[in-house]
């Protein structure tokens, strides 16, 4: 489970971020473009960290990615300075770039054996993937994918995959069932990027691959959070449920490569073509 787990995480690490960071639009702080660039190479002590022994070396390397994790996590405020904008699809972006920095804290903390705020080292190893994909990647896609539509599933996508990314971690701390309401807003929010999702598909894709790439994203979406969902109201009503390590290797990976990867490559070409307005603001789309 642990190779599973780590091989995500790398995907996470060296990847989706600087992926998803190149395709943000509108103002930059200074320091954006060269702490993007520099990404893979700050993940290298944090991807080491993932498979040294849990020791000394280990929380070394992982504190290393840890302090990129909260350099990215200080470029939201500078956003924020420079956009001085709270529109949903923004707070959407901002909240991904706070949310590998609680990632980064936990993997510190697992790496040291030290169960922060009571949570055992499992939850901490978990909330490592869960950071980079549900934190940072499906919140920047709610971001981006809402920037095409001014409708109310544009706002309701844009609020509530960061709002239910933040209730589930706060659920950690109070119980099993406000753990439950904060996956109900997730799913929402999630439900309302697959359509989206398959809207941006119908009308601003112009090949089958990127076709494709959207579709598989959608439609994995929903079935990766039906089943964090059942999970969820398993462990509140005692339920019936998949265990943690087979809601992992099901939603994780599904939530990982079906819909992250596939959503990050699509957005990426739908960026690069020729008269693609799919990253553009709707009042900025050509009539």
């Amino acid at each position: 489970m642990s190779v599973l787990v780590n091989s995500v995480v790398m995907i996470g690490m060296f990847w989706v971020v600087p992926t998803g960071l190149a395709l943000v639009d509108g103002p930059r702080p200074p320091g954006w473009d060269p702490l993007r660039r520099a990404w893979p190479l700050l993940a290298v002590p944090g991807a080491l960290a993932l498979w040294l022994p849990r020791s000394g070396t280990a929380t070394a390397l992982a504190g290393a990615y840890a302090l990129a994790t909260l350099a990215l996590a200080l470029q939201a405020p500078a956003r924020l300075m420079l956009t001085r904008s709270l529109r949903p699809s923004e707070v959407a972006v901002l909240s991904a770039l706070v949310a590998p920095s609680v990632a980064g804290l936990a993997l510190v903390a697992e790496r040291a054996s030290y169960p922060l705020f009571g949570f055992d080292l499992d939850i901490l190893a978990l909330t490592v993937p869960h950071f980079h994909f549900a934190g940072f990647a499906a919140a920047l896609v709610a971001g981006l994918v809402s920037r095409t539509s001014d409708g109310p599933a544009a706002r309701l996508a844009a609020l509530s995959v960061p709002a239910g990314t933040l209730l589930v971690l706060l659920g950690y701390f109070v119980d099993d069932w406000a753990e439950l309401a904060g996956a109900v807003v997730l799913t929402t929010g999630m439900a309302a990027v697959s359509v989206l999702t398959l809207r941006e598909r119908r009308e601003l894709a112009a090949d089958r691959l990127t076709r494709g790439l959207l579709a598989v994203s959608a439609l994995v979406l929903v079935a990766t959070m039906l089943l964090a969902l059942s999970w969820a109201l398993g462990e509140a009503t005692g339920l019936p449920h998949l265990s943690l390590t087979w809601t992992a290797a099901t939603h994780g990976l599904g939530n990982a490569l079906g819909f992250a990867v596939c959503a990050l490559l699509a957005r990426r070409r739908l960026a690069t073509a020729p008269t693609s307005p799919a990253l553009l603001p709707r009042t900025e789309l050509p009539a």
